[in-house]
């Protein structure tokens, strides 16, 4: 087989080398595997190894685990569920009871988890679901199909989606006034962003050039509050295709709020410039204080992941 896939079987059997010598209080290599080293065993580990390498993932995520119910019988006589083993193995892993009575993760399936190191959640950025596959066991659980799902999601880099453009010029209107009508703006249902520009009109009188971004339902309403805050006579107004990328506003535990952005090249950060400024009582500078909390902001998104 590939040395990939043989390096990743190798280090699941090592994950439960690991268990089994804590639970007999034996060296790693004074371990003997019993049930774990049947046929059928090897096959389970070699062939998961296989599909892992097969997938070329980024990471992995799971749900919570069935934690099962009575007793097994081992080579070690009737031990109950889950076995030693599987609970060294999924320390760390969230369980829940379903009712169902046996035993519900085998050493085996728990120690692939563990090669795994899955995450929670396959995190709030928007993925899209590239694959699936279904795998059915022989035990039969009552009014329980006994099937083990695997999705394969691929990170969204962007999302494309189309808006409402509203353009116009003030050339009558103070920039007091302008800016309050553009507040207003600004601040209703269905507007995106607003943005004003200086240019040049006619006689080189200088005028204020106005672009509101709108959802593609709200151009008309937003269009007649244009009218009402603003003394332009005129709208020009179109539909555009825009694409963003997936974001997400993260606190720090200093109480400041970050963006984080996911980039085609890597994610990226950036404070809240108000939360910045309101923490310079401190006796670090703005630029210390605003590093910092990015920096923060990207390790709470990597341990989320």
């Amino acid at each position: 087989m590939d040395e990939t896939v043989k390096r990743a079987a190798i280090a699941i059997f090592h994950e439960l080398a690991l268990a089994e010598a804590a639970v007999h209080g034996r060296d790693v290599d004074d371990v003997t595997f019993h049930e774990v080293g049947n046929w059928d065993s090897i096959a389970d580990i070699v062939a998961a190894a296989t599909l892992i390498e097969a997938v070329g993932e980024a990471s992995w995520s799971v749900g919570s685990l069935p934690l099962g119910r009575g007793w097994v019988e081992t080579d070690h006589g009737r031990l109950p569920v889950p076995a030693p083993a599987t609970t060294l193995l999924l320390r760390g892993f969230a369980f829940h009871d379903d009712g169902r009575v046996g035993e519900r993760i085998t050493p085996t399936g728990a120690a692939i988890l563990r090669y795994l190191s899955p995450s929670t959640s396959i995190g709030s950025s928007p993925h899209v679901l590239d694959r699936t596959g279904i795998g059915f066991g022989t035990r039969r659980l009552p009014g329980m199909s006994n099937v083990l799902r695997v999705l394969a999601f691929t990170a969204e880099a962007a999302v494309q989606e189309r808006v409402g453009v509203i353009q116009f010029e003030i050339d009558d209107q103070t920039a007091e006034e302008l800016a309050a009508g553009l507040d207003q703006i600004r601040a209703a249902e269905g507007v995106i962003d607003v943005t004003q520009s200086p240019v040049f009109g006619k006689k080189g009188r200088m005028m204020a050039s106005v672009q509101v971004l709108t959802r593609l339902d709200a151009i008309e309403a937003i269009g007649e509050l244009c009218f009402r805050q603003t003394t332009t006579l005129g709208l020009r107004s179109r539909t555009e295709a825009r694409t963003i990328l997936p974001r997400q506003a993260v606190t720090t535990s200093d109480g400041m709020r970050v963006k984080l952005a996911d980039r085609p090249g890597g994610p990226t950060a950036k404070a809240e410039m108000d939360d910045v400024e309101a923490f310079r009582q401190s006796h670090k500078a703005r630029s210390e204080l605003r590093r910092s909390a990015e920096a923060e902001a990207l390790e709470k998104r990597h341990d989320h992941h």
